[in-house]
């Protein structure tokens, strides 16, 4: 528990200080993995609240502290304290001997009297903390007043959701079984699963992915049920020519490629994330084309002749998925939305001319902001007389509204994150 708190409070560090969540977790292949298990749980948990936590330390710090290490560490453990089942004394404890492994004995009764005077005043502090916006939800002030702005009166529904704990979600492979047989061999496994979507299954429980019957085989795919609509939205066919602009990881190539066989390019500007989309190609025995390059330079890697379906996965404030990933909250700024917006319109702008006569984009986001949405997708049609938007069909039970979907809440039929979508087709 100790080292564990102590690898946590280092990430959350990092995080904060700029770097995103996957270069900031550790990586030592020592650690053992309930260990590596336990450090992801109290960063991600740590991160998605910390406008809680970091309030409840103001409230209880009479002067600001100085060591960064220690004020990290007392987050970590007031995560523990008020959102997980861990015994408060081992918490406690396993806090103040952390502290005194980074050298800071002198810091060590600092920890153990904050976290003390929390357990015996812990319902005054959070009723006092909570009339402070950050505190409360435990976002940046400029996202909560946006989504204010944007949703009224479900602007408290939200937030609180994009909080919660997303389930792990699979994407059942129909070139390697069926979606009953998949979830028979999780039960079998001892893994309870349920169907979400025409091809999901949601787990009853998170687990080692790698472990799970069928990885190896290429039996599924780890996939939000949201995001899971995309490809079939393309209605691709066998024979199409197919781009998947913004690729990497490859979620959304694979599932095209799993529906129709089809002549598929995948793009990415980003060569370090390229083998994600290659390693996922080969575990699922799927073929495509794979090249770093820039979307938006078509001259740089097109042939010329036109796509039928076009995928374009745009970069954004990754507003509608802060469920997976609580580091996106504390990492954008106000200022990003006009950043990527102007990235938004490039790439649609400069792939249109790549859309054969009749050809449809599916142009999709992970964001909640309209100004990243409806408002990016009305202002391209407003200056395309040649494009024209089709009506968008998602199946019922999934919480959206003309293409936006929204996190769901407790309880929801469909388990899923904030998405966008909208399709364009080249008249």
């Amino acid at each position: 528990m100790e080292q564990s708190q102590r690898l946590a409070a280092k990430a959350v560090r990092r995080v904060l200080a700029g770097s995103p969540m996957s270069a900031a977790l550790p990586v030592d292949a020592a650690l053992p993995a309930d260990s590596r298990a336990l450090v992801h749980d109290l960063v991600y948990g740590t991160l998605r609240h910390w406008g809680q936590v970091r309030g409840i330390v103001h409230t209880l710090v009479e002067r600001t502290l100085t060591d960064a290490s220690v004020e990290s560490l007392l987050w970590v453990a007031l995560y523990q304290l008020l959102h997980t089942s861990t015994a408060p004394h081992t918490v406690v404890d396993s806090a103040v001997r952390a502290t005194g492994r980074l050298k800071k004995s002198s810091a060590r009764g600092l920890t153990n009297a904050i976290l003390r005077n929390f357990l015996r005043r812990r319902d005054a502090i959070l009723g006092a903390i909570g009339v402070e916006d950050e505190a409360r939800y435990s976002y940046p002030r400029w996202w909560i007043e946006r989504v204010r702005a944007e949703y009224g009166e479900r602007a408290t529904a939200l937030l609180d959701r994009g909080n919660a704990r997303a389930p792990l979600t699979l994407r059942v492979n129909p070139r390697v079984t069926t979606r009953a047989a998949f979830v028979e061999a999780l039960k079998a496994a001892g893994h309870s699963a349920r169907p979400i979507g025409v091809a999901g299954v949601i787990l009853g429980a998170a687990a080692p992915v790698t472990g799970l019957p069928g990885f190896d085989e290429g039996a599924f795919s780890v996939q939000d049920a949201g995001a899971q609509l995309a490809a079939p939205l393309l209605e691709v066919r066998d024979g199409m020519r197919v781009l998947d602009a913004c690729a990497a990881p490859g979620g959304k190539t694979t599932h095209l490629l799993e529906l129709a066989s089809v002549e598929l390019l995948a793009l990415d500007a980003d060569a370090s994330r390229i083998d994600r989309v290659t390693q996922n190609l080969s575990r699922l025995h799927l073929a495509a084309r794979v090249a770093v390059a820039d979307a938006a330079r078509p001259a740089d890697w097109w042939d010329g002749i036109g796509f039928d379906r076009v995928l374009l996965d745009v970069p954004c404030t990754a507003s509608g998925v802060v469920r997976r990933h609580p580091d996106a909250k504390w990492l954008r700024r106000e200022g990003d939305i006009a950043t990527f917006g102007e990235q938004q319109r490039r790439l649609l702008h400069a792939l249109w001319a790549c859309v054969a006569p009749g050809g449809i984009v599916l142009y999709a986001t992970c964001s909640i902001f309209s100004a990243e949405n409806d408002e990016q997708v009305g202002a391209f049609l407003r200056g395309q007389p040649d494009a024209v938007r089709l009506p968008l069909a998602l199946p019922p039970g999934f919480d959206a509204v003309e293409g936006q979907l929204l996190p769901s809440g407790p309880g929801a039929e469909h388990n899923h994150d904030g998405f966008f979508y909208a399709l364009l087709q080249k008249k």
